[in-house]
């Protein structure tokens, strides 16, 4: 792949999260009713600060991923925050491929997205080495 086709593929992947992140994190801020009752399905006692506690950090998470220089920061971040949402969903015996999983999904394709986009991160994390 060029690396030009590198790029833009990092890019669009990127900013797939980052367009999720901050549809998300939008909507726990308001906070809507079916933001309220998944937290309560989930086992949370909930109130609007705790929504909107989710959203404010969703939403950083989401900037500085989208910040070139903090994207690593900010992918570490989020894989803190999509672990967090998998244990939840774990705790909650939630569906594994649709709910548990889900936030797996978004964070390969947040850091494959961030690898592609970024050649330090390649050059540190190498697909392949030739053995000498």
């Amino acid at each position: 792949m060029s690396s030009s086709a590198t790029l833009w593929t990092g890019r669009i992947l990127s900013g797939a999260v980052v367009a999720f992140l901050l549809l998300d994190g939008v909507i726990k801020l308001v906070p809507i009713a079916p933001v309220t009752e998944t937290l309560r399905q989930l086992g949370f006692t909930v109130t609007d600060d705790l929504a909107r506690g989710i959203g404010v950090l969703t939403l950083l998470c989401a900037i500085l991923y989208a910040i070139p220089r903090t994207s690593v920061l900010g992918a570490i971040l989020l894989t803190g925050l999509l672990g967090g949402a998998m244990a939840t969903h774990l705790r909650a015996d939630s569906p594994l491929f649709t709910h548990l999983l889900f936030g797996f999904y978004v964070g390969v394709i947040a850091w494959f997205g961030l690898w592609l986009r970024d050649p330090r991160l390649r050059g540190l994390l190498p697909v392949s080495r030739s053995i000498r």
